[in-house]
């Protein structure tokens, strides 16, 4: 695994979102906003505490964020960002970056989606889903969709270079996200399982990786041999 995953999770240890260093307000109030949604539920949940939290006035935190729901977006979007690969990572040319690429991209979104904060978001959206769908609405555009978006890119850009045949872009992102989740994200929201150690996130991007690049040959490469399902 590469330094720049180890760089990501050591950095990735304070509650979402971090404070930037420019606008250190703006962090206050959404560190106090998504506290406060964990605490209260999105509807319940008051501007007030919030401001009270962050140490602003409420004029202040209406001149930086309009709405509660601007304040959810913008929590959601902080994470949603760390869940893709820098953006001056290197072309792909050959399949081994590819490989390395893929796997670099599966641990840092495992990394971050299973973060407490982020399964806290999943357990609010569930729980708020009749009183406020807004919360998952939000977590669907500005979370799944955008790490979605982010591996589309990825598997295009591979396309073009070859390193993959012709194929739906959206069926293989579907089918990456599915063997690098599994149901991690279920057993997590339940509380059934435990977040996963470092190792254990690198071995289960390698394994997605790996197994998704044997059903997915080279352009003009053979095809993958079909496995008989047991009798």
């Amino acid at each position: 695994m590469s330094r720049a995953f180890e760089k990501r999770t050591e950095s990735a240890q304070q509650e979402c979102p971090q404070e930037e260093p420019h606008d250190p307000v703006r962090g206050r109030i959404l560190s106090a906003a998504f506290a406060t949604f964990k605490q209260h539920g999105f509807a319940r949940a008051s501007t007030l505490e919030i401001a009270t939290r962050a140490r602003v006035s409420k004029r202040e935190l209406y001149a930086l964020f309009g709405s509660k729901q601007q304040m959810l977006v913008a929590c959601i979007s902080e994470r949603a960002r760390r869940m893709r690969l820098p953006a001056d990572w290197p072309a792909l040319r050959d399949r081994q970056d590819l490989a390395t690429a893929l796997t670099e991209f599966g641990a840092v979104l495992l990394h971050e989606i299973s973060d407490p904060d982020v399964i806290a978001v999943f357990r609010l959206a569930i729980a708020e889903a009749d009183r406020s769908p807004e919360v998952a609405r939000a977590l669907d555009s500005h979370g799944r969709q955008a790490s979605c978006a982010a591996l589309r890119d990825l598997l295009q850009q591979a396309q073009s270079a070859g390193l993959l045949d012709d194929g739906d872009s959206n069926r293989r992102v579907a089918q990456f996200m599915a063997l690098l989740l599994d149901d991690l994200v279920m057993s997590l929201a339940l509380g059934l399982a435990a977040r996963p150690a470092v190792a254990q996130i690198r071995q289960q991007a390698r394994d997605a990786t790996d197994a998704f690049l044997r059903l997915h040959p080279e352009a003009g490469g053979p095809a993958p041999v079909a496995r008989k399902r047991p009798r």
